[in-house]
């Protein structure tokens, strides 16, 4: 942000209502989404994960992938965060700047402190922070309390299966772009998925399994819980490289820009 000089001459008087109507302009500003300069103020992304996924496949973790893949959007910061760093990540004044946080955990659920779990269940509900779980992160504790369920899938099972990602909604703002694809290899999650009835299911599956058979499984799935908005997508296993394929790349970026507080 560029800040404005003010030239006060010696002598003048510079009242409490004339700092406050120039505190009211900057201000005014700021909220509007530009800066002093008129050009659009950066939005914030954070992307956190537990850093357990293996080397081999992710060199810089799921939050790294993902991040990488969020370089394409414009006027927008993002910063990657972690279980271990301090205050596990997620301080309360980077809590307060993040416009949409991207959340990936799987072994370490347990770990997240309860305080930093209603920091930002408040921070979606009554700040309207956009939220994105990712994967495994359906049992992430700030997921779980922001659903109000179990979040549990019927079953998981890594054996082999393929999915076909199916844009089932093309006219939301998430499947902006994106056509039909196939993840080779996958962990395949059974419905039916407690949570409550999304209001959109922007991205449908079908799960090719080893034996031949078919099952349907929702991928991308869309709430508004009190003034924020949430977006699940299933795809992202950390044994297999689907989270550096294009489409998804472009889903993420898609998610962030619907995700955000308006």
């Amino acid at each position: 942000m560029r800040i404005m000089k003010c030239n006060i001459p010696a002598g003048s008087l510079f009242s409490r209502r004339s700092a406050l109507k120039i505190g009211a302009v900057l201000t005014g500003s700021l909220v509007a989404g530009f800066d002093l300069a008129g050009a659009p103020a950066k939005r914030r992304v954070v992307v956190w994960s537990e850093r357990t996924a293996p080397k081999d496949v992710y060199p810089d973790d799921i939050n790294g992938a993902i991040a990488k893949g969020l370089e394409g959007l414009e006027n927008w910061e993002v910063i990657k965060k972690n279980l271990d760093d301090p205050e596990q990540g997620v301080s309360e004044e980077l809590l307060s700047q993040t416009d949409v946080l991207i959340w990936w955990g799987h072994k370490r659920h347990g770990e997240v402190k309860d305080a930093l779990v209603e920091r930002i269940v408040k921070r979606v509900k009554e700040g309207g922070m956009g939220f994105i779980s990712v994967h495994s992160s359906h049992f992430a504790k700030p997921y779980k309390k922001l659903m109000g369920t179990a979040c549990s899938w019927s079953e998981y099972k890594v054996d082999g299966s393929s999915v076909q990602v199916i844009v089932k909604e093309p006219n939301h703002p998430i499947a902006k772009g994106v056509k039909d694809f196939n993840l080779p290899q996958t962990e395949r999650y059974g419905e039916p998925y407690k949570v409550p009835t999304p209001e959109a299911v922007v991205f449908d599956g079908i799960y090719n399994r080893p034996d031949g058979t078919h099952e349907p499984s929702r991928q991308g799935l869309c709430w508004t819980v009190g003034k924020g908005k949430v977006f699940y997508f299933q795809p992202g296993h950390e044994t297999f490289p689907d989270l550096f394929r294009p489409e998804v790349q472009l889903i993420f970026r898609n998610a962030v820009a619907w995700a955000a507080p308006r």
